[in-house]
């Protein structure tokens, strides 16, 4: 992993991208930090060519977005719209929008996210699903991310597996790394912690128990291209924690 492909998921930051000149004022501090590239997740109201600009300026490259679930399955094309104008080649599926709780409630889901894709695609775009916890609950012996995946076409769907909640789940990260190989554009790199009080927490990079050697050896080799900061909350400051997670990504995980 090259630290130009290190990213961090805006989503991390929200408190701080509310306007465009908190935006702003975000994206300035995020490249002082080193982070060459954005996931754009989370911030106010912004058009999109301002915050292309904005970009440029920093000398950010946005390497994915994630767009509200119904509006992405009811308007894939204005999704392609905002990709382009951000010169940014994939957006993630964030949260299930619908009940996944039976096998035609989750066939419905995958029917309607590879319609959805097949758009992207053929807009030379990438849909992805971004995981949570929710997904690794078991239908007639086989959890949900199973079906997800095994019942769409790669064209059309691809993976952002988040590392904090494949664990949080009771799945393996590294596993899931692998089992994604060449269905693989970003991964969402997050740390799992135990507290003081004995409470499972997020934590920065490199403060929690993930193996994150084996983790990016995995990604990479199922040709994972960027790989995304994100921490849901922080016990403090968040650009505080983007930084630690940073300076541990590029200390031990990288390359060059």
């Amino acid at each position: 992993m090259k630290v130009s492909q290190v990213a961090i998921q805006l989503y991390t930051l929200r408190n701080h991208t509310k306007t465009p000149a908190d935006i702003a004022a975000t994206l300035k501090k995020v490249r002082a930090i080193g982070y060459e590239a954005v996931q754009v997740s989370g911030i106010g109201p912004i058009e999109d060519a301002e915050l292309a600009r904005m970009l440029q300026g920093e000398g950010l490259v946005c390497c994915s977005t994630h767009t509200a679930a119904a509006e992405l399955l009811a308007n894939p094309a204005k999704v392609v719209d905002q990709l382009n104008a951000l010169d940014c080649p994939s957006t993630a599926y964030p949260f299930p929008h619908v009940p996944l709780t039976t096998l035609e409630e989750i066939r419905a889901l995958t029917a309607d996210l590879e319609r959805a894709g097949k758009v992207l695609h053929e807009a030379d775009k990438v849909l992805c699903y971004h995981n949570h916890h929710i997904e690794f609950h078991r239908i007639d012996g086989k959890p949900i991310l199973e079906y997800i995946y095994d019942e769409t076409d790669p064209r059309y769907l691809q993976g952002e597996p988040d590392t904090y909640w494949i664990q949080y789940g009771g799945g393996d990260p590294v596993a899931w790394c692998r089992r994604l190989k060449d269905r693989f554009p970003i991964i969402h790199l997050k740390d799992f912690a135990i507290n003081d009080a004995r409470e499972i927490i997020y934590s920065e990079v490199g403060n929690g128990n993930l193996a994150w050697p084996e983790i990016i050896a995995a990604a990479e080799t199922s040709g994972c291209k960027w790989f995304a900061v994100e921490q849901d909350t922080c016990p403090g400051d968040e650009f505080d924690s983007v930084r630690q997670s940073f300076e541990f990504i590029r200390g031990n995980l990288c390359d060059g």
